[in-house]
């Protein structure tokens, strides 16, 4: 792309003008000046199933107090104290429904322990109950949708969602009734859960309609993009064999401080010690690029480098191939976390550049509790099991326009001591 136009070029997408951009600076700058030169602007089509009232496609004030409502609940004080322990529970319940010599799909699984995970924070859904497997099956219908060609008419993904976007919301709305009858009967914190759904009416004057769609978008984000990039770190590893081993002699180090202290349970501590699993993480994520490129639109006339960007112009900053920039990052198209070590100046230019949640004002609120997610899973995965790739299945991250894994990455699982 870059060789033949430019890393700033002009087209005409989702019936639009646009200006692509695989330019870092460019990038940085968009993100940057975020409602000043740019706003949010995503077709209409996924406002319509994920609702008007969603993060994703809000724009201004209102965007910043749903934002501000979810950083306050993900804050730094409960991501250690709450989410943590949280996160290790849902890692250790699959985990250990896994059996020796098993062959099943990572991605299901990463999806099934991100989904529960998100469930129980939101509206402390329990897993395994008849409700909680219900919503998860509307949920992968309505994630389908989300991702298909948006043609409202029977039968197609994107009319089953919107039909599945209702049977959820139904759902959400039930709980946040029962929780409001017990306010109304003398319990002022809504019921004993400790949730984002508990959080939001209590201290908040949002409206049924802002609180279902800000939950239904926090279920959509949490949940998707932490799974994929769970299971891309499941594939770059079966890939690396020495990556593999150090991660696995970091997480035996962690093991082996906590029994020589004699505790139980990851706290934060152990967690900031895992130094190489974040170069891991952050590795995943520039060589998998969940999240490709986002949607701007131009809300002025702006000029930056030479370039002049007409008021109104779609603009799409391409995370993807900045991430995968030669000139960026040495040998791109490999995984090689130990790039994230030693950064010489041009590595650490690259890492300024390093955009995998987003950046500015709009930067992913639930950013450090995803790497938690990562960090928790693999190090009780790396503890107990070592995987391969079958053979006979053979599959790989593939992008149009979303990331998937075709087959849901089959992995055979072998126990280790």
């Amino acid at each position: 792309m870059d060789e033949r136009y430019g890393k700033i070029y002009r087209s005409n997408l989702f019936g639009e003008p646009t200006i692509v951009s695989a330019d870092a600076g460019l990038n940085r700058f968009i993100l940057q000046n975020e409602g000043r030169l740019f706003e949010c602007s995503y077709p209409k089509s996924i406002g319509g199933i994920l609702g008007k009232w969603s993060m994703l496609v809000l724009v201004g004030e209102m965007h910043h107090n749903m934002r501000m409502i979810s950083l306050n609940f993900m804050s730094s004080l409960r991501l250690r104290s709450v989410l943590l322990p949280e996160v290790e529970r849902h890692s250790l319940m699959v985990i250990s429904s896994w059996k020796e010599g098993a062959v099943f799909s990572a991605q299901e699984e990463a999806k099934k322990f991100t989904f529960n995970l998100m469930a129980k924070n939101i509206m402390s859904l329990e897993p395994g109950e008849p409700e909680t497997e219900r919503l998860r099956k509307e949920y992968i219908t309505f994630m389908k949708g989300v991702i298909s060609a948006p043609l409202n008419l029977p039968g197609t993904p994107y009319w089953k969602a919107l039909k599945s976007r209702c049977s959820i919301l139904e759902v959400i709305e039930k709980k946040m009734e029962e929780r409001r009858g017990r306010m109304g009967g003398g319990d002022q914190g809504g019921g004993e859960e400790d949730d984002l759904l508990g959080w939001t009416l209590r201290r908040t004057s949002l409206s049924k309609e802002q609180i279902l769609d800000l939950l239904l978008s926090l279920l959509f984000a949490g949940h998707e993009t932490s799974s994929m990039a769970l299971a891309l770190a499941v594939f770059f590893l079966a890939g690396s064999p020495k990556a593999f081993q150090e991660l696995r002699e970091e997480h035996h180090m962690i093991r082996a401080r906590k029994k020589k202290k004699g505790e139980l349970g990851l706290n934060w501590e152990d967690y900031r010690q895992m130094e190489f699993t974040q170069c891991v993480i952050n590795e995943t994520l520039r060589l998998g690029n969940v999240v490709r490129f986002v949607h701007r639109k131009a809300i002025r006339d702006v000029r930056y480098g030479g370039y002049e960007i007409p008021s109104g112009w779609k603009v799409l900053p391409v995370f993807a191939a900045v991430h995968l920039d030669p000139e960026l990052h040495t040998e791109p198209q490999q995984f090689n976390p130990w790039r994230w070590q030693k950064r010489g100046a041009g590595e650490a230019a690259a890492t300024s550049n390093f955009m995998p949640y987003g950046g500015g004002p709009r930067l992913c609120a639930g950013s450090e509790l995803a790497k938690v997610e990562m960090a928790v899973f693999l190090h009780h995965l790396l503890l107990k099991f070592r995987w391969e790739l079958p053979p006979a299945q053979p599959d790989s991250p593939f992008a149009f326009p979303y990331l998937d894994f075709p087959k849901g990455l089959p992995i055979t699982v072998h126990a280790v001591t």
